[in-house]
């Protein structure tokens, strides 16, 4: 059986509805001290996502890290994302967490992490207070990804690495672990469906939109699981 098609643009596909059923994680639970506890004594939970499905393409899985990095600002935790380069091999121009595939030299995701987000927003190592990693999620491009969530102090002085990344931003943690902003996308093809979350971000009215989906997405899902249990 063939994988189903991948999909270039997701923002034509349609919108099945959002998740505003489910509650958003509680203020008190956003905090940095409530999510040092949280990490070190992990609730009984499930992870929502494990992956994109098959994999679309003939390589052999490979292990990936990324740093979720959640930034302590006056009015709450921000959660910083990236923009990937529209050059790049694998998922050009999408929204993504700083991260990248393992080298032999990494002792750990957690190395593996702090190092990619050093090469792609030079991101110094000793500025992230790692909290703990979620469930690994792998995705189409057969990379195996562990998600490494940690806590950043600003000020942040970052150094994009134009090869890699585009733009750098940051999103409320608040407004991310809040459901009724998770969009469900159902794309009927033949032989099947394929269906996924956005999360889109608008800064201000009048700047762009941020689209995040995917990836992304599903891991700041299980992020809201794993806060939520």
């Amino acid at each position: 059986m063939n994988p189903p098609p991948r999909i270039f643009d997701p923002r034509v596909v349609p919108i099945a509805g959002t998740d505003g059923h489910l509650p958003p994680v509680p203020v008190s639970h956003l905090q940095p001290d409530a999510l040092r506890l949280r990490f070190a004594a992990p609730p009984s939970w499930q992870p929502e996502f494990s992956g994109d499905g098959r994999f679309f393409t003939e390589r052999t899985p490979r292990d990936a890290s990324v740093l979720v990095p959640l930034v302590e600002r006056a009015d709450g935790l921000h959660v910083l994302l990236t923009q990937r380069a529209e050059r790049l091999r694998d998922h050009a121009g999408q929204i993504s967490f700083p991260g990248g595939r393992a080298e032999p030299d990494d002792a750990d995701p957690v190395a593996t992490a702090l190092r990619e987000a050093a090469e792609e927003i030079g991101l110094a190592g000793d500025s992230a207070e790692v909290l703990g990693s979620l469930p690994s999620y792998a995705t189409v491009t057969s990379y195996v990804v562990t998600p490494v969530v940690a806590l950043l102090k600003p000020p942040l002085v970052l150094q994009l690495d134009p090869g890699e990344v585009d733009a750098a931003f940051e999103v409320p943690l608040q407004y991310l672990m809040t459901p009724a902003h998770h969009q469900r996308h159902v794309w009927q093809y033949e032989g099947g469906q394929r269906q996924f979350l956005s999360m889109p971000w608008r800064p201000a009215p009048e700047a762009p939109e941020f689209f995040i989906w995917g990836a992304t997405a599903a891991m700041l899902r299980n992020l809201y699981r794993f806060l939520a249990a």
